[in-house]
């Protein structure tokens, strides 16, 4: 948790969208629209109360999401847990994910039985690697410099997985070879604030 090189003036409350059925099964969804299951709405709520812990006024937070539908309905979710207009938020395409390219709606055990040495060569560079028609962390990092350094209110961001662990070493110092590894908890808040991270 080291110092980070684009320190934001106020904390982010970063919320990976809710569980989806894709999720469920690990199949990438990349920049694929796939809704939330009945697990991913009760982790938008409880990702809701967990903001309500953390921000003293929540009503007072500025709120972006990445305009894809599972992301969209996290944040409308949320905000009906905080008791606030479920529409009061906007979106900003800068933060969709990662894209996967040719690789999207397929499992990791099948992206290793169609394109064993890429994946072993994407295995052993997680953060350069670019896939099929895809995207690279680092590629997504380079993204999302402009809308990150945007935010200069307390901020709920409601995104995904790729860009939080960008974000993670963007805003907090965590070495690129790491950030590909870390787990994304959906239904939990990552907070970054004074270039650190903590999770609630």
């Amino acid at each position: 948790m080291s110092a980070s090189s684009w320190v934001l003036p106020a904390p982010l409350y970063f919320v990976r969208h809710g569980e989806t059925d894709w999720n469920a099964v690990a199949r990438l969804q990349g920049q694929q629209d796939v809704p939330l299951n009945a697990v991913g709405r009760v982790q938008a709520e409880d990702a809701g109360r967990k903001v309500a812990d953390l921000a003293v006024e929540p009503s007072g937070l500025d709120y972006v999401a990445s305009p894809l539908g599972r992301t969209r309905e996290t944040m409308e979710i949320l905000r009906r847990t905080l008791g606030l207009d479920p529409a009061g938020y906007r979106t900003d395409e800068r933060f969709v994910e990662l894209t996967f390219g040719e690789w999207e709606g397929l499992t990791w055990r099948e992206v290793r039985g169609r394109a064993a040495s890429l994946a072993a060569e994407r295995e052993r560079d997680k953060w350069g690697f670019v896939p099929p028609g895809g995207e690279s962390y680092a590629m997504l990092l380079e993204r999302l410099r402009s809308p990150a350094r945007e935010l200069v209110r307390p901020t709920v961001l409601v995104s995904h997985g790729g860009v939080a662990r960008a974000l993670l070493v963007a805003l907090a110092g965590v070495p690129q070879h790491e950030a590909p590894r870390i787990d994304i908890w959906q239904g939990r808040v990552l907070v970054f604030e004074n270039g650190a991270y903590y999770w609630r």
